[in-house]
């Protein structure tokens, strides 16, 4: 170990690798005074026995084999994960018919695949991921609608459980993007009537609650449009749904187009590029690396509000965890099968936030190149 020269501000102590945050965090609480030292283990055994209780509930005393919910508190007093073998299918197949189960899985699957290519370098093309979550999209819909490829045909009305999450989560993301970006550049640089009748739109539906959509959408639409042009139900909800999602995302592109520097534009017209070289070439760059933390709060919190779409008749993952518990052997059993909805919930959504800080580490490393 080097010693430090007398006069220099460079100690011994400071030559040693720094420790872990979360250790030197913790040790600074239990140094300071007594009684943050007191609070800070009192918390830390509060958090360990609690998370050594969960265990013991949904591990050590839990009971997978039964035909029933007494049967399981005649076994054991923990967890009775027999109901996900009974009802589990409920709660990922809704109503969709038995015998054509295997087509959920297989479009779930795509689209699961879809978001691990999306990972891979190769994929990170604009155009490349945008034609492949259309044809994911399009052959999820095929799959699951049926009616060609000698597929039995099954009403949407048929479609439920996690297959009907996913659907409607891919749907608003994929079709709800390039419109909000839409609205955010017409809102920016448009036209003087363009930005106001935008604008007007983008608040309007803004200072609208989403059930009150879904709600009109579903109920109201209909009574004012012909047949033809109504579409089916789970259509509009989904387009209702998107569009409200587009519109609060095209708010998030808006300021980023904003954080954009004047001399940006200035400088990249002065190269001779056009105008849509410099958006493509220049500005949409920084658009999108600005917005992309606002952007992943916005996505993850549009794959949990899927479940409001419950209000309007259709069997979501939440719903059909309901219609699970919809018999007399397993209606006690709502811990343990909510339990289960929130663990799937908390995977896709933590998967989304830290694919989303991928993202971020990775054009932070691109922009300083």
């Amino acid at each position: 170990m080097r010693r430090s020269e007398p006069g220099s501000s460079m100690s011994i102590s400071s030559s040693m690798p720094p420790a872990i945050p979360v250790l030197r965090r913790l040790r600074r609480y239990c140094q300071a005074n007594p009684v943050d030292a007191l609070v800070s283990v009192a918390g830390i055994i509060g958090v360990c026995t609690l998370f050594a209780m969960a265990f013991k509930w949904a591990v050590l005393d839990s009971v997978w084999l039964a035909q029933s919910m007494q049967e399981c508190r005649e076994m054991a007093d923990g967890a009775c994960w027999a109901v996900l073998r009974e009802r589990g299918r409920i709660v990922i197949f809704g109503l969709y018919p038995f015998e054509e189960q295997w087509r959920v899985i297989v479009a779930c699957t795509i689209l699961l695949i879809t978001a691990v290519c999306s990972c891979l370098s190769v994929c990170q093309r604009f155009f490349v991921i945008s034609v492949l979550w259309m044809l994911s999209l399009l052959t999820f819909t095929v799959l699951m609608n049926g009616g060609v490829l000698g597929l039995e045909p099954v009403s949407n009305a048929e479609w439920g459980g996690l297959a009907l999450t996913f659907y409607l989560f891919a749907f608003c993301v994929i079709v709800g993007m390039p419109i909000a970006m839409g609205l955010a550049i017409t809102r920016h640089m448009g036209p003087t009537w363009a930005r106001v009748i935008v604008g007007s739109i983008v608040d309007l539906v803004r200072s609208i609650p989403l059930t009150a959509i879904l709600l009109a959408m579903a109920l109201v639409v209909p009574l004012f449009v012909p047949g033809w042009l109504a579409a089916d139900k789970l259509w509009r909800v989904a387009f209702g749904f998107t569009f409200f999602f587009a519109c609060y995302q095209s708010e998030i592109f808006r300021g980023a187009f904003q954080s954009v520097d004047r001399g940006q534009w200035e400088g990249a017209k002065s190269l001779g590029l056009k105008p849509w070289q410099v958006q493509r070439t220049v500005i949409l760059p920084q658009v999108f690396r600005a917005s992309l933390p606002q952007t992943v709060n916005q996505v993850v919190a549009a794959f949990k509000d899927t479940s409001y779409i419950a209000i309007v008749g259709f069997f979501d993952m939440t719903a059909s965890a309901s219609s699970a518990l919809g018999t007399g052997a397993w209606a006690s059993a709502f811990v343990e099968v909510y339990t289960f909805v929130a663990f799937i919930y908390l995977i896709f959504g933590y998967s989304l936030s830290r694919y989303g800080a991928y993202l971020e580490n990775k054009t932070d490393l691109a922009f300083q190149r």
